[in-house]
């Protein structure tokens, strides 16, 4: 019987997110003062009562969602330490960190560079992404290599379910493609640019330079990282795989089979809405989730 941690991306964002935390832990309060203190702005005030609007800028919504995932995994699970740990897209950042690979704020500047440097690249390359469902992954990727222009898998998140990124005209098309080989639906996303693409590797470049600065720490456990779904506990190759998880694909799917194949049998996720859980159990409907 193996526990794992899991924390979600980008999207899972709400107001008033955290506030509870705040106002009951001592540990959270003091955790979401420094926080402002290193991002240079009150992004507890956008979290608590800002707009929808202020939390859906990349630059506030990348830091709000580590915050909450790594405080409320820190104020719950005292003494408990996982068997292993996977965060989705932003949230191999908050796994990191509750894996001691990072120090809370290592993490925390990391993630505010990270959201920085994917904001530069979304205003200099105008891009998108689409979500696919009811296609097998197989055939999206046969359709997408037969595309002019750049679009590619960008999040295999359960199956039945992925999200490809691109271009705006090569998503266009492969959007129409693809409901005529029989997707249920292909449709675009409210999102500011192609995360998990080629586009993104201006961002690559300026993450690794922030990623090369830090220290890495051995993990408390594997962490199972977004590039290839495998088990990590150097340092080393942890940090590699890091860098490239900008430019590669989520393979969610397969990093929650893996975790399962490796003996877990319960899943917990740390963070903002119940997006994983709802994935996991499409997954294996077996696991147990909290």
């Amino acid at each position: 019987m193996k526990k794992a941690y899991v924390f979600p991306g980008q999207g899972s964002q709400f107001v008033g997110m955290g506030k509870d935390l705040y106002d009951n832990y001592p540990l959270a309060k003091e955790l979401f003062e420094k926080a402002n203190e290193v991002l240079g702005f009150c992004v507890t005030d956008i979290m608590f009562e800002g707009t929808d609007e202020d939390l859906r800028q990349t630059k506030v919504t990348q830091p709000a969602v580590f915050l909450h995932s790594v405080i409320s995994a820190l104020v719950s699970s005292e003494g408990v330490v996982p068997d292993m740990v996977a965060g989705h897209s932003l949230g191999e950042f908050s796994a990191l960190t509750i894996a001691k690979v990072l120090s809370f704020e290592d993490g925390l500047r990391l993630v505010a560079a990270r959201a920085k440097a994917m904001q530069k690249a979304c205003d200099e390359h105008p891009s998108t992404m689409a979500a696919v469902l009811r296609l097998d992954d197989e055939v999206i990727e046969q359709i997408l290599e037969q595309i002019n222009g750049v679009v590619v898998p960008a999040n295999y998140n359960c199956p039945g379910q992925l999200v490809i990124s691109g271009t705006e005209e090569a998503i266009d098309e492969a959007c129409l493609r693809l409901k005529e080989a029989g997707a249920k639906r292909a449709l675009k996303l409210p999102v500011g640019g192609a995360f998990h693409s080629p586009l993104m590797e201006m961002a690559r470049v300026e993450l690794e330079a922030a990623i090369d600065k830090v220290v890495f720490n051995t993990p408390i456990c594997p962490i199972y990282q977004n590039i290839d779904a495998k088990p990590y506990t150097n340092p080393v190759e942890i940090k590699k795989n890091l860098i490239a998880q900008l430019t590669g694909a989520v393979r969610w799917t397969q990093t929650v089979q893996n975790m399962i194949a490796d003996g877990a049998t319960s899943f917990k996720e740390f963070g903002p809405g119940q997006v994983l859980q709802g994935l996991i159990k499409k997954i294996n409907s077996e696991v147990e989730i909290g």
